[in-house]
């Protein structure tokens, strides 16, 4: 009873009834006879063509039926070995869908590693809000050591400057995951790019006593400068901080027809085994990491080499120590 209250399906059926009619009264002055035979030929036609829309009409429906349950999540779209347009339209139905549930699915693991990530950035923020805190109620107790004050002051100067690094190297990592950062390579010498690089980490060597060995030669590279010295400086700063007081960090270059590499190394106590494998990830931080450790660094440093169709490996020196390896391929044109 139901596909009786359906509107097409009537249509159909006066379409056909009105079609056996105009033909029986099309043939009624030429052949009156054979009247009632074109009457059951053609009720006998209406009935077949009815049949089989009737068919393709309960087949959309179950469809419809299908559509309605994967919109409440009750199933999805089986696939059969029919052919015609219907077969054509439920295959792109469910490849559409399948499509979709994948997105959904990226979707929500983006936003669990989303929540994961504000979970890490605010723990690591709130740790030096925390120092500054307490430092602050310090120096507001202090009477007149002034001594004691000053050590305060960098203490609280330091946490500031690590909230800056923090936040400005977040801000890199999201320009990078954006794809908003638009790279300007040039030819570069491996010397300058490295003088680039250690910059700001000659006074922290030079306090605890370590050595910088440099074996760059004439090698030339095509880089962005600023940003590639961003990354090299990230593996040097991990390095230092991982190299002994009177410990060496040695950089040195090297060039192939298909690539020309820098590898740095030190002479600490190396990388562990179960570290290696996710030591470039963001917010990771290993058995060795030290107490001011943030864990993106590294991760930075990745991207950057990824954006420039460069990489970076790292693995522990035949020596000793810790050895990262930059590769940056050469463009076939």
């Amino acid at each position: 009873m139901k596909d009786w209250r359906n509107p097409e399906l009537k249509g159909e059926l006066l379409m056909c009834g009105v079609a056996v009619l105009l033909l029986a009264a099309l043939c009624l002055p030429l052949a009156p006879g054979c009247i009632p035979a074109i009457l059951v030929t053609g009720l006998l036609m209406s009935l077949l063509h009815w049949g089989f829309v009737h068919r393709r009409y309960r087949e959309i429906a179950a469809l419809s039926q299908s559509l309605d349950r994967i919109l409440h999540g009750q199933g999805q779209v089986l696939e059969d070995n029919a052919e015609g347009e219907l077969a054509i339209l439920r295959s792109e139905i469910r490849k559409m869908t399948l499509r979709l549930k994948e997105t959904t699915d990226q979707l929500q693991a983006d936003k669990l590693d989303l929540a994961r990530e504000m979970a890490d950035i605010s723990h690591q923020i709130r740790t030096p809000l925390t120092s500054m805190n307490l430092t602050v109620s310090l120096l507001a107790r202090e009477g007149g050591d002034e001594r004691r004050r000053l050590s305060l002051t960098r203490e609280l100067k330091r946490s500031l400057e690590r909230i800056d690094w923090l936040v400005e190297t977040l801000l890199k990592l999201s320009r990078l995951e954006a794809g908003v950062v638009v790279f300007e390579p040039s030819c570069i010498s491996a010397a300058e790019l490295t003088e680039r690089a250690v910059r700001n980490l000659c006074i922290p060597m030079e306090l605890r006593g370590q050595n910088l060995k440099l074996e760059l030669g004439d090698v030339r590279l095509t880089a962005d400068p600023a940003w590639t010295a961003e990354a090299l400086g990230n593996v040097v700063k991990n390095c230092v901080e991982h190299t002994p007081a009177g410990g060496t960090v040695s950089i040195a270059a090297r060039q192939t027809p298909v690539f020309t590499e820098l590898t740095v190394t030190d002479t600490g106590p190396g990388i562990e085994p179960e570290d290696l494998p996710h030591l470039f990830e963001r917010f990771y931080r290993g058995k060795q990491a030290g107490a001011h450790s943030v864990g993106i660094g590294l991760a930075l440093a990745r991207q950057i080499l990824a954006a420039q169709n460069a990489s970076i490996r790292a693995e522990n020196a035949p020596r000793g120590g810790a050895k990262f390896t930059l590769r940056f391929y050469v463009e076939i044109i």
